[in-house]
This record gives C-alpha cells, sequence and structure tokens, in this order.
C-alpha cells in the first residue's frame, strides 16, 4: 500500500515539524543547559535530575492498563527519533558513556543519589541531527533539527515497518495467503509468537538458569523498541496474528486473488483498524471529549494543504505524558480475573527486553488479562513517575539504569524545545507570570512552591514539565496545554492523511 509516496515531507527519515522556532543556546546547536553559569530570567535552569517530587501512586477508576499501552503502541507508529550513532564525543573522542562533559553527542545527565552508579552523571545521548533541505524548508538553515525516523501516519508500522526492506523481512514470501512471517521454534497454545530477530545471540534478557540451547531470542516486527517492555511485545504479537488471520479469511472468500493482493488488502484492514481505535476510542479519552470536539471536531475529508508531520513538541513532550500514567507493576491474571496461581505480578522493571518470560511463563493471555482487568496509574500532579521508571529504567546499550523523568526533560531541551510559557501563547492561553498565576493552573501552593523554588521564574519551565503539572481538564488525562498540542497533532495527522479512515 502505498498511498503516501508522493508525500516526502512525511517519509521515514525526515524532520519533525517545527511549529515554533527552536531555542539553543548559541543559536543554532547547543540546548539549554549546556554552559555552565548561562541564567534566563535571572536564574540559572535547574539540574533534570532535581525534578522528585513523590511516589505516590493513584488508580484511575476507569480505565485500565491497556490505555497506557496502546498510547505507547501508536506513539511507536508515529515517531522515532533515533539518538546519535557514534558513541564518543566528535571533537575529543571521549567515550559518551564515562564522560561527564558537554561534548556533542555527548549531554550526560547530573544523577539522582537514588540511582545505583559511581559516577556523578548518567550518559545522555543527543538525538541525531536531521539533514534539512535549505531550499524548501522554512526552518533556519542554521539551526539543529531532529529526524523521525519512521511514517508520520498512523499507518500500522509497528506492523509492517516505515521501510520496503525491512517489510520484506517480516512478511512470510512463501504463503499464498499473504501472511506475515511467525516463530518457528515455539508457539503459545498453538498460537504464534512473533519472530526472533536474524542477529543472535541478541541482546534481550534470558531466563535466570536457563541452558544456552533455551535462549529466548529479541522478537523483531515492524518497530525495533517491540522488546522495551511485555506490554508492547504483547500489542506487536496480537497484530500480526491478526493479520494473519483476516488474510486467511479473505483467502477463503476470494480464493481468485493471488497472495499480493490479500496481503495488500489485509494491510488497509490493519491500518485502518488502528486508526480508528486510536481516533474514535483512544484520542477522546486522553483529551476529553469537550477538547476533542474543540481541536479535531468532526471529520470534514482530506486536506491537501495540511501538513501531517509529527511535531517536534507533540513527541519530545506532549505525547509523553503517558510517562506519568504507567503503572509500577504488570498484573497477570487467571480466566478468572484474579491473580495467576503460577505466573506471579511483576515490577515492571523485570518486563524490560524479557520476551522469554512471555515463551516461558504463560504466552499472551496472563499479561492481556492483567492490562485489561486492573486500573490504570492516574496522573497525578504531585505523583510525575513510578520508581520503576525513575530507578529501574533499562536501556540494552547502556550498562547502567536510568532515570526517565531526566531523560524526558533532558530531550526537549536536546532538541531546543520553547519553554511552558512559549507554549501556552501558541496555543492561544495566557502566560504564567506569577507564582499565584501558576497556583490557579495547579490547584496547589505547595507544589507551586516547590516548582518556583528550583526554576526561578516562570519562563524557564520545562514545557514537559510544565504540561504535567497543569490539572487535567473536564474528562481528560491531560491539562488544557496538553490537550492543545495533542489535539493539534491529531487534527493534522488524520486530515493531512488522504488514506485516513
Amino acid at each position: 500500500m502505498q498511498c503516501h509516496e508522493t508525500f516526502l515531507i512525511t517519509s521515514a527519515n525526515t524532520g519533525l515539524a517545527r511549529w515554533l522556532p527552536a531555542e539553543y543556546e548559541d543559536g543554532e546547536n547547543q540546548p539549554k543547559g549546556w554552559n555552565t553559569g548561562r541564567q534566563y530570567s535571572g536564574f540559572q535552569l535547574p539540574l533534570v535530575s532535581c525534578m522528585r517530587i513523590s511516589s505516590q501512586f493513584m488508580k484511575d477508576r476507569t480505565e485500565t492498563d491497556m490505555l497506557v499501552d496502546w498510547g505507547q503502541y501508536i506513539d511507536h507508529d508515529i515517531s522515532f527519533t533515533p539518538q546519535s550513532s557514534s558513541r564518543s564525543a566528535f571533537a575529543e573522542g571521549r567515550d559518551c558513556l564515562h564522560t561527564c562533559s558537554n561534548a556533542d553527542p555527548c549531554f550526560p545527565t547530573p544523577k539522582d543519589g537514588k540511582l545505583s552508579s559511581n559516577k556523578s552523571c548518567l550518559p545522555f545521548f543527543r538525538s541525531s541531527p536531521a539533514c534539512i533541505n535549505v531550499q524548501t524548508d522554512v526552518r533556519p538553515a542554521g539551526q539543529r533539527q531532529q529526524m523521525n525516523s519512521v511514517t508520520s501516519f498512523i499507518d500500522a508500522s509497528t506492523v509492517y515497518g516505515p521501510s520496503a526492506d525491512l517489510e520484506k523481512t517480516l512478511r512470510n514470501l512463501s504463503s499464498a495467503e499473504g501472511l506475515l512471517a511467525v516463530n518457528s521454534e515455539y508457539s503459545d497454545d498453538s498460537r504464534p509468537y512473533l519472530p526472533f530477530v536474524s542477529v543472535q545471540p541478541s541482546a534481550c534478557l534470558q531466563e535466570p538458569g536457563s541452558e544456552p540451547a533455551a535462549r529466548v531470542e529479541c522478537f523483531t516486527a515492524g518497530d525495533s523498541r517491540v522488546n522495551e517492555i511485555l506490554p508492547l511485545s504483547v500489542l506487536h504479537t496480537l497484530w500480526v496474528r491478526e493479520h494473519n488471520r483476516l488474510a486467511e479469511h479473505l483467502t477463503r472468500l476470494n480464493p481468485h486473488w493471488g497472495s499480493e493482493v490479500i496481503y495488500q488488502e489485509t494491510r488497509k484492514i490493519i491500518g485502518a483498524l488502528h486508526q480508528i481505535i486510536t481516533m474514535r476510542d483512544y484520542v477522546p479519552k486522553i483529551m476529553g471529549r469537550e477538547a476533542f470536539d474543540e481541536y479535531l471536531g468532526p471529520y470534514a475529508g482530506y486536506n491537501d494543504s495540511v501538513n501531517p508531520s509529527v511535531s517536534n513538541v507533540f513527541a519530545t513532550a506532549a505525547f509523553r505524558f503517558g510517562h506519568v500514567t504507567i503503572s509500577p507493576r504488570l498484573r497477570r491474571l487467571n480466566e478468572s480475573f484474579q491473580e495467576h496461581q503460577r505466573f506471579s505480578s511483576l515490577s515492571l522493571h523485570q518486563t524490560f527486553f524479557s520476551p522469554w518470560r512471555l515463551v516461558r511463563e504463560g504466552g499472551l493471555d496472563p499479561v492481556l488479562r492483567g492490562l485489561l482487568g486492573r486500573p490504570a496509574a492516574l496522573q497525578n500532579q504531585e505523583h510525575l513517575m513510578t520508581e520503576e521508571l525513575k530507578e529501574r529504567l533499562l536501556v540494552l546499550n547502556i550498562p547502567e539504569t536510568l532515570d526517565l523523568a531526566a531523560l524526558n526533560l533532558q530531550r526537549g531541551r536536546d532538541h531546543g524545545l520553547p519553554g511552558y510559557n512559549d507554549w501556552r501563547a501558541f496555543c492561544g492561553f495566557d502566560r504564567v507570570e506569577t507564582r499565584s498565576d501558576l497556583a490557579e493552573l495547579v490547584g496547589s501552593g505547595v507544589l507551586v512552591e516547590k516548582i518556583m523554588d528550583v526554576y526561578g521564574h516562570p519562563n524557564n519551565i520545562d514545557v514537559w514539565l510544565g504540561g504535567l503539572l497543569e490539572r487535567p481538564v473536564s474528562g481528560a488525562r491531560t491539562g488544557p496545554l496538553f490537550a492543545c498540542l495533542i489535539g493539534k497533532q491529531m487534527k493534522t495527522l488524520r486530515e493531512g492523511d488522504r488514506c485516513a479512515r
């Protein structure tokens, strides 16, 4: 399906859209916080590791963990900003894993005292810069921009990949039914798993005490992040199973169709289902119906004047609101939706890069029941992130645990995102000028004092943190700013897609 082959602006490996100009300390490349002692509105920016507020956990009364994990899954369908492929500073040659100096692409974050590390900082690799066409791009030619390495559209690239080469490896080209490839070594009670990666042994964790011959390798899918946590692996697997189920059904209905026609028609259906679930069922729940009607409204059809590229602020800040709604435990339930007798619930960090837990511990069903049968974590202004993500985040190519909240803040500065106040103005809201202004939005004087003691001035507040601090709008899981930014992005994705369903 090549509906977007002429839309180079939204192809994989193109620049993220800028809704506001980037803000760098040198105007072109250096992130805020790069130069020690630099002041903004009379204050130095706080270290990103200073943002610990509370580890309290609240349950959502109406939604389950599936809402959260669908958000992460669909985010991976529309955006992926790769980090620099270099592991050493370009000029000095320092190893980014071992230096605490800012030397591109190294932009380390100061270490929080609770994290296990012998260094005074944690490694951080800057995002790869995007190549910009200076003749056609409206962004300043000298400013660093970031890349989106997947297609911007909601098109099930998580299932089929963002490129023809990857798509080919994911298909079962020998089948007459247009099937996707599945695992040839293991099955889930006769239901297929995803295939393993071709390069083995892979980096995924293994069952403690298991023999080398019993390895469970990393899964492969349309998106390389498939193994990050078990719920992602489960959702990826479900869609491969659904593709093959539909393809076999279409074959029976249309025996005169060839395998390529069956494959492409099935892919269209899967892509449409991704769009319907996202726009009809997911987005209104996170924005609230009132904000959805304001920013999206009824679908008016394809608009060729709309640029549907994913924006930098959406990918780097607004849509990362979901990180604060991730539960600290993954529940695994039996057929009665009670705690599983054999396979107990897991701390979140035990699910990172561990496909063996699906293969060896009951398959998809216990995890699926947990996602559907237990409440999600509720966004709470005084609970920014579970300690499972602040103290135990695992990245395979970095030999220590990381802090996702600090990484989100550092990534926003790396990308030159303007501050919270600038984005409020972009959305037509009043700027925050005083502590009392902020208190009206946050609703907690104590929290406002903590934030202002750290930042010094409202103009300095990072957009990711500022958006999270706002009280959610009616019937939503985001405040007014993130509802605006998410709504504007979803509208462009819908109206700028000529294949939208």
